[in-house]
């Protein structure tokens, strides 16, 4: 049934201004809408509904992603724009945070609210 249908994605802000930089300057996402409850953007033809809430409590795990071509120069780039990638205990991750699994090759950051987001590569 929803198979044909397309998916929105969901990520929370409590500092909306903060989310709109970063989502809209930093990652470069098309906004569509700033209203009263929500920014929602154009994530290369998925929206992405940024909540605007009263706090957030940012999950333990990655929330978002995206798939990526060249991880190094994505990773690379975000860096360049203020980005901070994550390090994980147990995780052996070269010198720009990326994590090779025989998946493929994943970076984990945070939004200003905390949430986890990741760029693959697989």
């Amino acid at each position: 049934m929803l198979g044909s249908s397309n998916i929105m994605a969901f990520v929370a802000t409590a500092q909306p201004d903060a989310a709109r930089a970063f989502y809209e300057g930093i990652l470069g996402l098309r906004l569509i809408e700033d209203a009263p409850f929500a920014l929602v953007f154009d994530a290369y033809g998925t929206k992405l509904r940024v909540q605007k809430v009263q706090t957030v409590a940012p999950a333990p795990y990655t929330t978002l992603g995206w798939v990526v071509d060249d991880i190094v120069a994505t990773v690379r780039e975000l860096a360049s724009r203020g980005v901070q990638f994550e390090r994980y205990e147990g995780l052996e991750q070269d010198d720009l945070g990326i994590w090779s699994s025989g998946a493929g090759n994943i970076a984990w950051f945070k939004d200003p609210d905390g949430n986890t987001l990741s760029v693959t590569q697989s």
